[in-house]
């Protein structure tokens, strides 16, 4: 299919993923007619519903709109890679013909022939991407944004004032942003992840330097200073394109200075804690500048320093003198060690204890000694069990065996249902849960929990 002309009808598969809701969302506002499947309501799918898409949650062929059915000439149906082969709902349309594609090649479709911002990275794209998408819209620029977070200042995943430019998350899980086409791109990670994917680090590698290839001559490519691609670079303190100096910590906010090869942007600020959001920023005012917003860098400070942050992104869920409760995405030994940094930097003199939920067992088994590592930076430690998402387990890769590697002499495996209790029970009045999976729906209990108590 080259173009989206004459569709009317979507139905998305997998509509409640981050992805995909943005992407329905997108087509319910132009407006067409836009339903779905997802396998159990959540949060996400509530919103869609309210904002009147139709979703049923059980894979039956019969709970397919009569819409879809009657009319595939000019309906589209999306996939996720994450449904399982044998998904009823999707066979039955595939074998009647209609026209199928997944999430990513939609968005290249959406995005072919747009002028295009993409932000790629094994770690901070999604709070990059929302940022960026948040300088221009401040700023005025006929910007679209797809996100891969909700943003917490329009409580969304899509951004629409406009289509004279795009700005997208590109995902690297099964090699989906290869079917976007940027004029601007940012590469602000390639540390390995989704070995299940890829087997080994250098196969990742070689993909993202595919995704950088994809740049066009008259357009520009961003990589953080030290990754081994060609483009304009960015970091902190350092010799790079586009670094943050003379940085300064005032009320948990970053003060920083920017440097780029034009000259100095003084006094910016971030209300982001942690080095690795500093990074984000410093990456989406980059291509902001680039871009070049429709007004100048006085407007680009203040949008920035409006940022609000992305849900479950060192989400603040109680903030007091005496008691802080963060809710944070990390699944990745790297995204770890940048929490524990952030709430170091924030909290110097104060008990830690870390939640975290491992997030697929091949990822647990395969960074092991480094989640091991990251892990022990806390003074206190709470392993959950791994949660599965996509996989079967693997004999031998459990939290018990990942705990056992695990140097921290402050640390138990424990169970959904005794969570809350546990952490009443430490001393530590900082308390950080981190994880991709569920944990979000225990973030949430033991919040109320704490809140009843104080």
């Amino acid at each position: 299919m080259k173009d989206l002309n004459h569709i009317q009808n979507f139905y998305f598969i997998g509509i409640g993923g981050i992805g995909m809701s943005a992407l329905a969302r997108y087509f319910r506002a132009k407006p067409l007619y836009v339903v779905g499947y997802d396998r159990t309501p959540s949060e996400l799918t509530q919103k869609l519903e309210e904002e009147g898409i139709e979703i049923n949650y059980e894979d039956r062929e019969e709970l397919i709109p009569e819409q879809i059915l009657n009319h595939p000439e000019n309906t589209l149906i999306v996939y996720t890679p994450a449904i399982p082969k044998d998904h009823k709902q999707f066979n039955f349309l595939k074998e009647k013909g209609f026209e199928i594609t997944k999430r990513a090649q939609l968005l290249g479709m959406v995005t072919d022939k747009k002028y295009t911002l993409a932000v790629a990275g094994t770690h901070g794209k999604t709070t990059t991407t929302a940022i960026l998408g948040h300088l221009l819209k401040e700023t005025g620029a006929k910007v679209t944004a797809f996100l891969g977070g909700i943003s917490e200042d329009i409580q969304s995943n899509l951004i629409m004032q406009g289509d004279e430019v795009v700005v997208v998350e590109a995902d690297e899980f099964d090699r989906s942003f290869l079917n976007l086409s940027p004029n601007l791109a940012a590469v602000t990670s390639m540390d390995a992840d989704h070995l299940d994917i890829y087997g080994k680090k250098e196969e990742l590698e070689d993909s993202f330097r595919e995704f950088a290839s994809k740049v066009p001559e008259d357009g520009k490519l961003f990589i953080k200073n030290g990754l081994d691609l060609k483009g304009s670079t960015f970091g902190i303190e350092d010799n790079a394109d586009y670094s943050a100096r003379n940085i300064k910590i005032e009320d948990g906010s970053y003060v920083f200075d920017l440097k780029t090869p034009s000259g100095t942007i003084e006094n910016l600020m971030l209300n982001l804690p942690g080095q690795h959001n500093l990074l984000n920023a410093i990456t989406a005012l980059a291509m902001a500048l680039e871009y070049g917003p429709p007004t100048g860098s006085d407007d680009l400070a203040r949008a920035l320093y409006s940022f609000k942050g992305v849900k479950r992104r060192f989400s603040y869920k109680i903030r007091t003198n005496d008691l802080v409760l963060i809710d944070d995405y990390a699944h990745h030994p790297a995204e770890i060690s940048a929490v524990h940094q952030a709430v170091r930097e924030m909290y110097p003199n104060k008990q830690i204890l870390a939640v975290f939920q491992p997030h697929l067992f091949s990822r647990t088994r395969d960074f092991a000694e480094d989640f091991a590592t990251s892990l022990s930076n806390f003074d206190e430690l709470i392993l959950l069990e791994i949660y599965p998402a996509r996989e079967l387990p693997i004999e031998g890769i459990s939290s018990a065996w990942l705990l056992d590697q695990i140097s921290n002499p402050k640390k138990q495996l424990v169970k959904k249902e005794e969570l809350t209790e546990k952490i009443r029970s430490s001393e530590a009045r900082v308390i950080v849960m981190m994880g991709a999976g569920d944990i979000g729906v225990e973030v949430e209990k033991v919040k109320n929990a704490l809140l009843n108590e104080a």
